[in-house]
């Protein structure tokens, strides 16, 4: 029996959409061989035999569906689904699966993540909320110690910043609701990659290289991901039989094995009583999951946030989310502003100022719905976007930290005061985007929060946990102003993954999302603007590069930015910069005007992704 999505039929759907894309999807299950059950419950490595993994390209176009995502096996499972004629969502759920064979350290069965599809034969935008919750038992002193705030490295490596997984009930949910497939058809071809293994390239390797340390600490994970006690060679084959097996069992039995079953216990075992090597000296805290967490996990069916802008719908999460509230707020502000009559110095002071407005009032208002009074309608209204956006000077930077504004009570250029601190979000996120031959999108953001998240694997599961509750505030930066983003029982931590679909005249133009922790919300702006405003195609817009501004001191800009003599012409508007090598690692696909599909990836970022479609054309 599987875990159904919360009903709440009345928050599932927005306004429809003017007309649809075509017909219902017919059912068609992928047949796909089981993987072979292997001895032994480890990783291996060796080098590379038969298998080649597909090439890798950041663009590409054609008809019959597309798949956006980081790794080209990935990307190719989810284009074989759409080939034997499964959906949209079924082809996102079988890539996110691959995704946890192949990029472990950004996401996985141990992890949550936020699903945003747009359903062709109703015309809506619909989501699910699939974030992690803290244990029932949790509250505002989750990571003080002796009164004092735990440092946050300790944090990230202990239990006490697991969270109870969503990503499971997300994959189920969304199959049930939308898909063709059962989650064990969705789930196989992942199962045979785990079993099989794929090949591990600089990217992998420099991520395992950075875990080294903790990883050693953990028996199960250094069996794993250190194969003979080494870090594992570019080229080689690391494979997963855990994995494979965890995949079959859920295929087999559904998630209330997750949830309910041995693997409950296992998880909460893990985390309670962390699975440390005797001869560690790290100091790792046991959290206080139950199986009880577990099994009083659901996802959230709810409606998306919806913004105007240039006469497009622009769809996103909404809160816990903080995406698609600050990333509408922020082209709020800018649809008063001809962003495209712009030279670039203007356009990138304008999008600076509309990204440090928007944090600002992010960190005040967003938190957990369920647990914090979220303005979500204010926040996304026109009039305090006005009442904000006057504040942006044409000769003059703004300097942060900058106070928020009230969206209950939007004064000109009015702030209340207060200001709300930046809290630190890990970048081991992944993002994937999908469209099938139906007119159906995916905008799929999932993650285990930092990279290689709390470092410990479950033990003969094959999957990491997650640290997202270090996403909550572990202390209010100032007791005179409210912080919605503290630790509560049950709760959901504030995220800023922005999963996002934007239509025109009903139907879909483009969907696109991203990695990168709190720099996730400026890397869909900014892709956004310079693909609306800028002229420039989705992968040139991908491409291009970026600045962060997140209501801090000053603001990161890629290399790209910071050679450019465009860095000088802002500085002397009074903005200042630091050097980052890359911010965000985005995908999305576009609805040409010819009908074809437009797969983009990043070309660079992150080793580039890969972009694939059914049949491609030139």
């Amino acid at each position: 029996m599987r875990r159904r999505t919360t009903r709440l039929v009345s928050l599932l759907t927005t306004v429809a959409a003017v007309g649809t894309l075509g017909a219902a999807v017919p059912g068609a299950p992928a047949s796909a061989d089981s993987a072979a059950r292997s001895p032994g419950g480890s990783g291996s490595s060796e080098r590379a035999g038969a298998h080649e993994p597909p090439a890798k390209s950041p663009v590409a176009t054609g008809r019959g569906g597309a798949v956006s995502s980081v790794d080209p096996e990935a990307s190719a499972i989810g284009i074989d689904v759409l080939r034997r004629g499964g959906n949209a969502v079924d082809a996102a759920v079988a890539t996110a699966a691959a995704l946890g064979v192949t990029e472990p350290y950004s996401a996985g069965l141990g992890g949550g993540g936020y699903f945003v599809y747009y359903d062709a034969d109703s015309g809506e935008v619909r989501t699910i909320d699939g974030r992690e919750r803290a244990p029932l038992s949790a509250d505002k002193n989750l990571f003080l110690e002796d009164g004092e705030p735990l440092p946050f490295d300790e944090a990230v490596t202990s239990g006490l910043s697991v969270g109870t997984p969503g990503t499971p009930a997300t994959w189920e949910s969304a199959l049930d609701e939308w898909g063709t497939n059962s989650l064990g058809e969705a789930l196989r071809p992942a199962q045979r990659l785990a079993q099989r293994g794929f090949t591990v390239d600089e990217t992998f390797r420099e991520q395992t290289a950075g875990n080294e340390e903790r990883f050693r600490d953990f028996p199960a994970s250094a069996e794993l991901f250190l194969p003979d006690g080494e870090l594992p060679e570019v080229g080689s084959t690391l494979r997963n039989p855990d994995l494979a097996r965890t995949y079959r069992l859920l295929g087999r039995e559904g998630t209330e094995a997750l949830y309910e079953g041995d693997l409950a216990r296992d998880i909460v075992s893990t985390v309670r009583k962390p699975p440390v090597a005797p001869d560690s000296e790290r100091r790792v805290r046991p959290g206080d999951m139950t199986t009880e967490d577990l099994s009083a996990y659901d996802v959230k069916a709810q409606q998306p946030t919806r913004s105007e802008y240039r006469g497009l719908d622009v769809y996103g999460m909404a809160p816990s989310s903080s995406g698609g509230t600050t990333v509408g707020e922020a082209l709020n502000i800018l649809e008063s502003f001809d962003l495209d009559k712009l030279d670039e110095r203007d356009y990138l002071h304008r999008y600076i100022e509309a990204s440090r407005i928007a944090y600002a009032d992010r960190g005040r208002w967003v938190g957990d719905p369920a647990h914090e009074d979220v303005p979500t309608k204010g926040l996304l209204s026109q009039d305090f976007a006005d009442s904000r956006g006057c504040l942006i000077q044409d000769d003059k930077a703004l300097t942060s930290p900058l106070p928020a504004g009230d969206p209950r009570d939007p004064e000109d250029c009015g702030s209340t005061g207060e200001v709300a601190p930046l809290t630190y979000e890990g970048e081991s996120t992944t993002h994937l985007t999908v469209a099938d031959r139906w007119g159906n999108v995916v905008s799929y953001t999932l993650t285990i929060e930092q990279t290689g998240g709390s470092a410990m694997t479950v033990p003969d599961r094959g999957f990491l946990l997650n640290n997202e509750l270090t996403d909550f505030s572990f202390e209010p930066a100032d007791a005179r102003v409210p912080d919605p983003n503290l630790p509560g029982p049950g709760k959901r931590p504030r995220s800023s993954m922005s999963p996002t679909i934007v239509l025109k005249d009903g139907e879909p133009a483009f969907a696109l999302g991203s990695p990168g922790g709190s720099t996730i919300i400026t890397t869909v702006l900014q892709t956004l603007t310079n693909h609306v405003d800028r002229g420039m195609s989705l992968p040139e817009a991908l491409a291009a590069p970026r600045a962060t501004q997140r209501n801090t001191e000053t603001t990161e800009v890629e290399p790209g930015l910071a050679d450019s003599p465009v860095r000088d012409e802002l500085a002397e508007l009074g903005h200042r910069f630091e050097t980052t090598p890359e911010i965000g690692a985005a995908t999305g696909i576009r609805v040409l005007e010819d009908g074809r599909l437009r797969a983009a990836a990043e070309p660079e970022r992150r080793g580039g992704g890969s972009a694939q479609v059914v049949r491609p054309t030139d």
